[in-house]
């Protein structure tokens, strides 16, 4: 792919984040939809879900591709904590779970004032140790992705989970279809995409809320729209420049909202993460596949 096929410059700013000389690489094929890259920097691999095929994968430098876990209970959204465990979004169990050294498997959350949750679809670790994640209903809409069900959470919300008690809240609640999550690189606000416009004449938008008190969320706002497609998972760089996914490729978006340019790439994106030995690779995947490019920046200090 050449360099003109594959960026897309929208601001003069983007040349900085952009390695010239790079080029997107497809690491592994084969998936039905993957989704929830995490990168492990103490192991040295990346791993991600292969919703659909009930599976999650892992790819090693120079080591190739392996399955972690089948079944996997339809995982989609993982990330790390802050002791390095694996924390998940299960669409079939309905739940967030985390994976302790030993193997075994811990249930964080699964249900709300007595209902179950919908389906949890990606997940955040603060630096406090909470748990922030997102809970539409996609796992639940058929069979292709978890198991069909109807819904008992009257809204699709947004939990945080305490660190010390375990205790679930529900932070917002006026989401369409919420969906990928991330922090500012300071944490002062959360930014969460509402990716309802499959269903409904809504914006393809990501929305940043203020947090208040390390527990709470306020002035809700519109920061940007993906033109192409939706938005579902996304990630910052150190400078504050959010990385999403969107129908051809990725976009990035600085501080202010700009649309700063583009990453083609062939598939529908669904997420993304920053990795690799110095956080300035960013992992994509993308329907079938997982591809990789080196940027410019770096990813900003996720666990």
């Amino acid at each position: 792919m050449s360099q003109d096929a594959l960026y897309e410059i929208r601001d003069d700013r983007f040349h900085s984040l952009i390695a010239g000389s790079a080029k997107l690489e497809e690491l592994y094929s084969g998936c039905r939809w993957a989704e929830g890259p995490v990168w492990f920097s103490d192991l040295n691999c990346l791993l991600w879900s292969d919703i659909p095929n009930e599976r999650i994968m892992r790819w090693v430098p120079d080591g190739g591709t392996s399955v972690f876990r089948s079944p996997s209970s339809y995982v989609n959204g993982n990330t790390r904590d802050r002791k390095g465990r694996l924390v998940s979004c299960e669409h079939g169990g309905r739940r967030v779970t985390r994976t302790e050294p030993d193997g075994r498997i811990t249930v964080l959350a699964d249900s709300y004032k007595g209902k179950r949750l919908n389906s949890p679809n990606d997940v955040v670790v603060r630096s406090d140790g909470s748990i922030w994640f997102t809970d539409p209903t996609y796992g639940i809409l058929s069979d292709y992705e978890g198991h069909r069900a109807e819904p008992e959470q009257e809204t699709r919300n947004v939990y945080r989970i305490d660190a010390g008690t375990g205790e679930i809240e529900a932070v917002a609640t006026d989401f369409i279809q919420p969906n990928g999550l991330a922090f500012s690189p300071d944490e002062k606000q959360l930014y969460i995409a509402d990716s309802g416009s499959a269903n409904h004449e809504v914006p393809r938008h990501i929305r940043v809320l203020d947090v208040i008190d390390d527990r709470k969320l306020t002035n809700s706002r519109y920061f940007c729209s993906i033109d192409t497609g939706g938005p579902d998972g996304f990630r910052f760089d150190v400078a504050g420049n959010l990385w999403s996914s969107a129908g051809d490729g990725i976009h990035c978006f600085a501080p202010d909202g700009t649309l700063l340019g583009k990453i083609k790439v062939p598939q529908t994106v669904s997420n993304l993460t920053f990795g690799g030995q110095k956080k300035n690779r960013l992992f994509i995947t993308a329907t079938q596949s997982v591809y990789a490019i080196y940027t410019a920046t770096n990813g900003a200090q996720y666990p």
